[in-house]
């Protein structure tokens, strides 16, 4: 059959005639032509019948089978003008002279596009987003696509937090990246990277998968000494602003040193705060954190800029090193030095609304906040793709005192707060092969204090504390000693698709309360006056985390096992309380990436909640001068249910990113809490063993797009909350419903070359029932509108401008503030000369409105004052 069909083919071929065109090309001077292109088309239908090229001496020939009188020949060559000519089919010689041809370029522009993606890495080019009136890093990255900057630095990528923050590559800061994000130049910076999918230790990469993000900064040079030197003076009243900061980065070496203090609003305290969880700690279930058991009673702090209401006198050291060793270790120092004073003036309006009446409080305040914070942290780290070791040393002291004036129209108030705390902690994590298995240890070991004081003038309670008769003074002592640790043993196997790392570990925490309460008398009280508590925590825990990947499909797996036991007793009151249980707290996550643009993400959860040594004492304690509270209850118990739903999409290229999450969370408590509210606003809360529980759902949405032509970055957002739970008070079971909704959007955009155009604005909506009855609505909201104008060679001109408004139950609430910037830059010696009015309005006070289960608080800040500042900042 093959046969016959290649005969048949053949017999094809030879039906027509075959034609041989050849020949010679050269040009207008007899050179031969090489390479050029010879094309034999159908005159007909402009088919393609043979293709040939010149050789070095320009000769050509074309062999082809046509049934056609005539063909087109075309010849073509770089530089010279194409020939098209017909001729008859025949065997024939042609000779072509091809004429030279002058090609006139069109102007190029190549532009660099703002975003480009390589595997798990997206690049933003920081030229392509930074304004005339940016400085630092951080005012850069909030118009970033898919990056977003909260209130307190945090950064979010696609709406969650990100889990490193390196600077080539290097993890300097250890969570506390507000230092490098508030005073690193963005001009040092080429570009900033998304790291998707990063999986911090090295070793684990391609075992272990990470649904979580990091961001990378790139520097412009190898070498690259920056940062910043600014004085600043003003008045109303003597105002100061210094923050010398300088830094240095190469491939081995990174130092920042930073001195700041100022008086003028700034609360440079935030850049000491860890904004990243740390990759052995976020799997400990760690008691290092300070539990502030005594407080003064605030004022509710306004939602919008601290600048704006923030009366403080701060200074800020923090000394950060990193150095690259041999063999991969690196040894990073990390010490920071805090002293802050903060001043409160205001009033507030507290409506406490219960099922039967509602009591209305009316309170002046004036306090006063110190704080000095030591925190020292020494780490010798190496992280390569054969061996993971990290051991951290920290140490952290804070002295707190708290100083309050109230007046309550009936009564004055003074209250005074000391608190100390005392820590010291070693975590150490390694991972190395054993086999084909990787062995990895962790172990933390923590010892911390907490004494504290509080006094109140004159002495409340009086029915609890004195015999219902009045006195002078009530001061109330706590000491909380706390010895905790937690160790693990896990092996990780990859087994195809699958990971398998099966775990076991033991968990003690032992702590020691000790309270007292003392009246004008000098003498402790005792009884349920006094704790002396022993708390006896272990846990022994086995868990295997499963993960399966393949193809667009990632799914965890933990399944833990729990075996818990506690102690827990207090020999004075003869109270003793024993617990054993065990728990089965499983979690499932799924990731599925519909392609490169949509990523669907979805997680299903249970786990056990236990109370702690604060939530369960039997004596009183005096927490401030309107709440006491016993808890003489079994131990708390929460089962958490959390259900939620994520759909994500990121197109680099057209600098478009959205992001929507829905979460659905149900906690059954064994016990209830009954708040006794007293006729001047105090509280009294007991424990119930009650079964109740709390339903909680929460919605929120984020759309990102840089229009680049327009030069125009717009984000839109979304969020709704609704929690239900019930409460008693004052003996009555009440059901109670919080609603909120917000809105926001953020706009961008160049009006015309040298004038920018900044606007951002929030809406909040809250609702509150409690039975059937609705209590009012409340809404809030920000708009806040910026002018920058760089028309003016070295000169930049911005307008600050922001309008308030609330509604409270007494009367609606409006502010409108207004600031002038002017900046002169002298470009040679990178110096800038500024000038700045804040506040030109003079607005005193603010009003906000805060909403809690059973209470709506009405609070009038004080404000800081107009303020004219002049500052010199030189870049480093």
């Amino acid at each position: 059959m093959m046969r016959m069909i290649i005969l048949f083919i053949l017999i094809g071929n030879f039906g027509y005639a075959q034609t041989t065109i050849k020949g010679n090309i050269y040009d207008k001077k007899g050179y031969p032509i090489a390479n050029a292109n010879i094309l034999i088309n159908n005159k007909a239908t402009q088919d393609i019948i043979s293709y040939s090229t010149s050789d070095e001496k320009g000769m050509y020939s074309l062999n082809f089978n046509v049934d056609q009188k005539e063909i087109d020949i075309q010849i073509s060559s770089i530089d010279f003008e194409t020939v098209i000519e017909t001729l008859k089919n025949e065997n024939q010689k042609k000779d072509f002279a091809l004429q030279d041809k002058v090609f006139e370029l069109k102007e190029v522009v190549i532009k660099s596009s703002p975003i480009t993606q390589r595997g798990d890495t997206i690049n933003y080019t920081v030229n392509s987003f930074s304004k005339e009136q940016d400085r630092s890093i951080a005012d850069v990255l909030k118009r970033m696509p898919g990056i977003e900057i909260l209130s307190d630095g945090k950064v979010l990528y696609q709406g969650k937090p990100i889990n490193k923050y390196y600077i080539e590559g290097l993890d300097l800061l250890e969570g506390k990246y507000n230092l490098a994000n508030d005073n690193l130049s963005y001009k040092a910076v080429s570009q900033v990277q998304i790291l998707e999918n990063h999986q911090a230790v090295k070793l684990l990469d391609s075992l272990k998968f990470s649904d979580d993000a990091a961001l990378n900064i790139k520097l412009k040079k190898d070498y690259t000494f920056t940062g910043q030197a600014k004085l600043g003076v003003g008045t109303a009243p003597f105002l100061w602003d210094i923050n010398v900061t300088p830094m240095l980065f190469t491939k081995k070496r990174q130092v920042l040193v930073s001195y700041q203090a100022n008086n003028t609003g700034n609360n440079i305290a935030s850049q000491l705060k860890t904004l990243t969880i740390d990759d052995l700690l976020s799997q400990f279930e760690s008691s290092n954190e300070k539990t502030n058991w005594l407080s003064i009673q605030k004022l509710s702090n306004p939602n919008f800029s601290e600048k704006r209401w923030l009366d403080n006198n701060i200074n800020l050291l923090s000394i950060n090193c990193l150095q690259k060793m041999k063999n991969d270790y690196e040894l990073r120092l990390n010490f920071s030095y805090l002293n802050d004073n903060q001043r409160q003036e205001g009033s507030t309006n507290t409506r406490f609304i219960t099922q039967n009446n509602t009591v209305n409080l009316l309170e002046e305040n004036s306090n006063l906040y110190a704080t000095n914070l030591v925190q020292t942290n020494i780490t010798i780290h190496k992280n390569s793709k054969k061996k993971y070791f990290k051991n951290s040393l920290d140490f952290e002291g804070n002295w707190d005192l708290q100083r309050g004036f109230i007046d309550a129209g009936n009564q004055n108030l003074t209250q005074n707060v000391r608190s100390e705390y005392l820590k010291v902690s070693n975590s150490h994590k390694s991972i190395f092969g054993i086999g084909n298995q990787l062995l990895t240890f962790n172990s933390y070991v923590g010892y911390n204090k907490t004494p504290q004081k509080l006094k109140v003038n004159p002495g409340q309670f009086e029915e609890i504390l004195n015999n219902s008769n009045p006195y002078e003074q009530v001061t109330q002592a706590v000491d909380l000693k706390t010895f905790y640790t937690n160790n693990s043993f896990s092996l990780t196997k990859g087994i195809y698709q699958f990971t398998f790392e099966p775990k076991i570990g033991f968990q003690l925490e032992n702590q020691n309360l000790n309270s007292q309460i003392v009246t004008t008398s000098n003498v402790p009280l005792g009884g349920d006056l006094s704790n002396n508590l022993d708390w006896m925590r272990s846990k022994i825990y086995f868990d295997l985390l499963t993960q399966y990947q393949k193809n667009k499909w990632h799914l965890d797996l933990t399944t833990p096992i729990n075996m818990q036991t506690y102690a827990i007793n207090d020999k004075p009151l003869q109270r003793k309380s024993n617990f054993n249980t065990a728990t089965f707290e499983p979690r499932l996550s799924i990731v599925y990436d519909l392609n490169s643009y949509w990523k669907i993400n979805s997680t299903v959860s249970f786990n056990n909640q236990f109370g702690t040594i604060n939530q369960l004492h039997y004596a009183y304690i005096l927490q401030n001068y309107r709440s006491i509270q016993k808890i003489d209850a079994p131990l708390p118990q929460i089962f958490n249910q959390n259900k939620s739903l994520g759909f994500g999409y990121r197109n680099p290229l057209k600098a478009l990113f959205w992001n929507i999450a829905y979460t659905n969370t149900k906690s059954t408590n064994n016990l209830q809490y009954d708040t006794q509210i007293l006729a001047n606003g105090s509280t009294e809360i007991k424990a119930i063993e009650q079964k109740n529980t709390v339903f909680g759902q929460n919605i929120s949405s984020r759309i990102n797009k840089q229009f680049n032509e327009l030069k125009t970055n717009v984000t839109l957002n979304f969020g709704y909350s609704l929690a239900e739970a019930q409460q008693i008070l004052n003996a009555n079971t009440t059901t109670i419903k919080n609603k909120s909704w917000n809105l926001g959007n953020k706009i961008d955009i160049d009006i015309v070359k040298g004038i920018n155009i900044e606007y951002e604005s929030r809406m909040n909506f809250s609702k509150n029932k409690i039975q059937e009855t609705y209590n009012p609505l409340i809404i809030q909201q920000n708009h806040l509108l910026n002018l920058n104008c760089n028309r003016f060679e070295n000169q930049i001109f911005i307008v600050k401008s922001e309008y308030i408004k609330n509604n409270l139950f007494s009367e609606d609430s409006k502010n409108v503030f207004l600031d002038f910037i002017y900046r002169y830059t002298i470009k040679k010696k990178k110096i800038d000369f500024e000038f700045q009015v804040n506040n030109i309005f003079n607005n005193s006070t603010f009003k906000t409105v805060s909403i809690s289960d059973f209470s709506y608080i009405e609070t009038n800040f004080n404000l800081r004052p107009r303020q004219a500042l002049i500052k010199v900042i030189f870049a480093l």
